[in-house]
């Protein structure tokens, strides 16, 4: 992908750097590597080539790993709670949208909404985020001493079920908690996509994405619980947190 980008005309890639993250990044590499690398870190301009390998490698992990790992824990949250399946099919066929799904559709599917929001708190697809820390500080409540480069991890997946951030109690699945009781929760409670200025700019499409597959999926079929051998859950560390176990019935509607 790189060789072909640098392969570009130059007027080709002005016009691509518009439209096209990867255009952006190559056009960005340093033309001297080895003078760079001898300057300050404050003072290189452009990215090293390990510097876009390794950007365009969290791009597909980002945009291909967390999305696919989500919609497997949605299936296997349908398939263990058909209550809450059976009020989204409901929401869907209110509105009578058929096979076509306008931006308008998708607005008024607030209860998917409170659906995704919760698998993404109850089942995460990351344990946990980093930030580098940038000037000697330390914390204003235990006054814990922070030092310039010091590594600090933010575990979102336990801020998720911590309780004291909850109305409504953690460990259970209740996407309606987010049209109620914690519609108003803490904004770094629920971390999915980080926060900040570094916060994944791939959310909005990571969430139009999961949005239009489960609708799609669940105007045809509907899951069902396969039993509780091969639908066991439990999850293995990789590079998201994956189910381990999801068995499924699909019937068709």
């Amino acid at each position: 992908m790189v060789e072909q980008e640098m392969a570009e005309s130059s007027d080709s890639t002005a016009l691509r750097k518009k439209t096209s993250l990867i255009a952006s990044l190559v056009s960005s590499l340093q033309t001297d590597e080895k003078t760079e690398a001898r300057k300050n870190e404050e003072d290189r301009k452009g990215l090293s080539r390990k510097e876009l390998f390794d950007e365009m490698l969290m791009f597909m992990i980002a945009g291909y790993e967390t999305t696919s790992t989500t919609l497997a824990w949605s299936i296997y949250q349908l398939s263990k709670h058909p209550r809450v399946q059976q009020k989204i099919k409901t929401e869907l066929m209110q509105y009578n949208c058929g096979q076509y799904l306008s931006s308008d559709h998708l607005d008024s599917f607030i209860y998917l909404d409170c659906f995704i929001n919760e698998v993404l708190r109850y089942s995460p697809t990351i344990d946990a985020t980093s930030r580098t820390v940038i000037v000697d500080d330390n914390l204003p409540k235990s006054g814990t001493q922070l030092y310039k480069g010091n590594q600090v991890i933010i575990p979102t997946s336990a801020l998720a079920r911590d309780a004291r951030h909850w109305k409504i109690d953690p460990e259970l699945f209740y996407p309606e908690r987010f049209l109620n009781e914690d519609k108003n929760y803490h904004p770094y409670a629920l971390l999915p996509f980080g926060s900040g200025h570094r916060q994944c700019l791939g959310q909005d499409l990571a969430r139009l994405e999961l949005k239009v597959i489960l609708a799609r999926m669940l105007q045809q079929v509907t899951f069902g619980d396969g039993g509780p051998e091969v639908n066991a859950g439990g999850y293995i560390q990789k590079l998201t947190i994956m189910p381990k176990h999801i068995g499924v019935t699909i019937e068709f509607n």
